[in-house]
């Protein structure tokens, strides 16, 4: 894109002020790192429900930036031009509009309830030799995606693919205004994101919008009612059904599903007229960058699926949010059909690389060899993805956070392997897009100004300490929540600088909290004069504490009879001011104890009232939790805490949460049994007909309860049920897949997931528990990766 301020008011409705500053590219974050990889940035402040980025402007100048679309008159400042909107995203969509009227390629826009990415990918993966084509980065297909990833158009690309995703009425016919496409492609249909929606039926019509104006329409009439609704509708257009496809070999391209796409990509591939793929297996590199611990105390960003321009601005920008203070290695390799010169092509690469601060490049490809000039980071170059393996540095790698950037020739996927830390093969698999789902569901629910607190006590509850303290970090969370000290220590020393309060704060750690800024809950007058004195033998003075109420679930807290004493006391206590008072409500998920939560509620209004205006400074009020934010939301006050509903769970099943957690393993041996035959310790499995048997390595020792064995936990092995059979034993267990045909051993084996059914609520109730156990019981020995699109 290219296009002066003054042009953009006229085409966004808005009003122009300042210097008419020209602007190529776009920024909503004001902490990503995007403004120095892109050239000469707008910077789109906006008012959300939780927060204004137009807060954040003056550090924007700071940075370079010189335009800014704003949703509200702001100062302004010599040499900087301002467009004032009343809608920032409403204003993007206008732009974006606007600059796809003007690309004379072809447009694809894809929607559907699930395979968007993947089918996208098939398709560039597929196309001819010398199709220059642009693809959304990842999962840009919201009210806000779309616009940014339609801006992203260079212009001179023949083919254009967009994916659109909806979860209420009405917004499909704004995406539509945008995309335009003139080939509408959709997907299979199903539960996904059916929350807003009366049922299967109205969502598809929904969706439909997408094709009112395309000449072309892909589809598979295997995902009813979609296929029986399009052929009603749109009865004149040129129709493609994938079922019509010849089949493909499930043995080529995977599960029943991989096929259904597989067959999308055909029908695509047969209405633009070009040669028909060759399906020889389907796309092998992960859909989804992946975080996890590299060799050597190192942490690999493995972003290797695609390699364009825009999604190495935008992997950059993740390096640099995830390295907090690590060195960082680059592994790129050569960039394939970008449309540039290669002269202009690597200059501009190697420019991104320098503002991105990179220290350290591994460039693989004849390319980057003859271009290795322009990088003026230290550099190791090698001809082929083999050569980087075998002779890659230990200084490459060490202490480093590692972004993988790589072509799909060169394979990289090798490389990920290689520089992975060797370890179980059973994997949590946490989705940090569901987090932030979640993390924003909430948000949604809470009135203006009012702060939040987010629980990640018990390495967050099993997913992991860090990465998701990190993630928290850069969202804006305002506080973090921890168990003991120990959690804190660690967190501060990964590089996480915000406010972190320890819940079961003990005096044989007050001093080590002291050395970190670590904040104490405080329950108690002992705990409160022994902190006082360790806060004064450090030379603190108020020292920022956590007052507890004991409102009625009776475990820690000062009772009501004591908060007239306490409300004396702290004045007269220097070393330490309360930031907060707060306490739990112990019922709120429990529509049945509704009279005591709110009998509990009205105590703690009472009790932290009389304490508050005891005191001669402003103490925050908490006591809301995840579900108290949707049940009861008169508990506001000043902030609320968030546990179990960032992970995915609520109160109740229809909550619009996203499980963020899939514990997975592989086969690693296959038997076929005979009737009479048992398995496993205590000959236990008894099998009642000739049974193949597949081993799989997790036990109880890797959080797998053994009260699951003897048929009353099922694996998903190729999406269907796969029961345990017989007793769990320590580092292993075996599940029947005789019905499941075509099972090979090395093939994966779902413990739990996000599915209905498969989920950790549904493995709670099978062992009457909660999912807070499911989710804390995953051992330490299971290796943690974290998606992000």
């Amino acid at each position: 894109m290219k296009y002066s301020l003054s042009q953009i008011a006229a085409l966004c409705d808005g009003r122009f002020s300042g210097a008419d500053t020209e602007v190529c590219s776009v920024v909503t974050d004001s902490r990503s790192l995007t403004c120095e990889l892109g050239t000469r940035p707008l910077f789109v402040a906006m008012r959300g429900a939780n927060h204004d980025s137009h807060d954040f402007i003056a550090q924007m100048r700071a940075r370079g930036v010189r335009a800014f679309l704003v949703e509200r008159p702001v100062e302004e400042a010599p040499g900087c031009g301002y467009v004032v909107v009343a809608d920032a995203i409403e204003a993007l969509q206008k732009l974006a509009a606007y600059h796809r009227a003007q690309f004379r390629g072809t447009v694809v826009g894809i929607t559907g309830s699930n395979g968007k990415t993947v089918i996208k990918e098939w398709i560039a993966e597929e196309l001819p030799a010398g199709v220059k084509c642009y693809r959304s980065p990842k999962s840009y297909n919201s009210q806000l995606g779309v616009p940014l990833s339609v801006l992203m158009l260079e212009g001179d690309e023949q083919l254009a693919l967009f994916e659109a995703g909806i979860s209420r009425p009405g917004e499909m016919e704004r995406l539509e205004r945008i995309i335009r496409p003139d080939v509408a492609l959709f997907t299979s249909i199903g539960d996904a994101h059916q929350e807003y929606f009366r049922d299967l039926e109205q969502k598809c019509a929904e969706k439909l919008l997408l094709a009112r104006n395309a000449r072309t329409i892909v589809y598979h009439s295997g995902y009813a009612p979609l296929g029986r609704m399009i052929e009603e509708r749109f009865a004149g257009r040129r129709l493609y059904d994938a079922a019509a496809q010849p089949a493909v070999a499930e043995a080529a391209v995977g599960n029943e599903a991989s096929r259904r796409n597989a067959q999308v990509v055909e029908a695509f591939c047969a209405a633009m007229g070009f040669p028909q793929p060759a399906f020889t297996a389907p796309p092998s590199l992960a859909m989804r960058l992946e975080v996890k611990d590299g060799i050597n105390d190192s942490v690999l960003i493995n972003d290797a699926y695609s390699l364009d321009l825009n999604s190495l601005a935008l992997a950059l920008d993740y390096l640099h949010t995830v390295a907090l203070g690590r060195r960082k290695t680059l592994v790129l390799s050569d960039v394939a059909q970008s449309g540039l010169s290669d002269d202009d092509l690597y200059a501009r690469v190697a420019g991104m690389v320098e503002r991105a601060g990179i220290d350290r490049l591994v460039g693989i490809g004849q390319k980057l060899g003859r271009y290795a000039a322009l990088f003026a980071c230290t550099k190791e170059l090698y001809a082929t993805t083999d050569e980087c393996i075998a002779r890659l540095g230990r200084d490459a790698v060490a202490g480093r956070a590692v972004l993988l950037k790589g072509a799909r020739d060169f394979r990289f996927e090798k490389l990920a392997h290689a520089l992975a830390r060797k370890s179980h093969t059973t994997v949590l698999e946490v989705d940090l897009d569901a987090m932030t789902h979640n993390l924003n569901r909430f948000r949604s629910r809470l009135t203006f100004g009012t702060r939040l607190v987010a629980m990640v006590k018990a390495g967050s509850y099993g997913t992991g300490d860090f990465e998701v303290a990190q993630l928290l970090q850069h969202q804006g969370v305002d506080y973090l929540a921890v168990a003991f000290a120990d959690e804190g220590v660690l967190l501060r020393e990964r590089g996480i600088t915000m406010p972190v309060v320890v819940l079961n704060a003990d005096a044989d750690s007050f001093d080590q909290m002291i050395a970190n800024r670590l904040e104490p809950e405080i329950y108690s007058f002992h705990s409160l004069r022994a902190f006082a004195a360790a806060a004064a033998h450090a030379g603190e003075s108020r020292y920022p504490i956590h007052v507890k109420l004991d409102t009625g679930m009776h475990r820690l807290g000062f009772v009501e009879e004591e908060i007239g004493a306490l409300g004396a006391l702290l004045p007269t206590m220097p070393e330490v001011q309360a930031a907060t008072v707060f306490s739990h409500l112990n019922c709120s998920d429990m529509p049945e104890e509704d009279d005591y939560t709110r009998a509990q509620i009205a105590r703690f209004d009472r009790m932290s009232g009389q304490l508050a205006a005891a005191l001669p400074y402003r103490v925050l009020r908490h006591t809301a939790n995840s579900a108290a934010i949707d049940r009861f939301p008169e508990t506001q006050f000043d902030m609320c805490r968030l546990g179990l509903g960032l992970y995915g769970f609520g109160w109740r099943h229809d909550s619009g949460l996203r499980p963020v957690a899939t514990l997975r393993t592989r086969i690693v041996q296959i038997k076929h049994l005979k009737a009479g035959d048992a398995v496993g310790y205590g000959r236990a499995g008894r099998l009642g007909r000739d049974t193949v048997t597949a081993t799989v390595p997790v036990g109880y020792a890797d959080g797998l309860d053994r009260h699951l064995g003897c048929g009353r936990w099922s694996m998903l092995v190729a999406g269907r049920q796969a029961p345990i059979v017989g007793r769990i034993c320590m580092d292993s267990c075996m599940i029947d897949i005789t019905d499941i045909p075509g099972v090979e051993e090395g093939d994966e084996a779902v413990i739990f997931s996000p599915r209905p059914g498969n989920d950790p609520e549904a493995m709670a109730e099978v062992l009457g528990t909660i999912p807070y156990e499911i989710l804390t019981s995953v051992a330490g020995r299971v290796k943690r990766i974290y998606l992000k699109e």
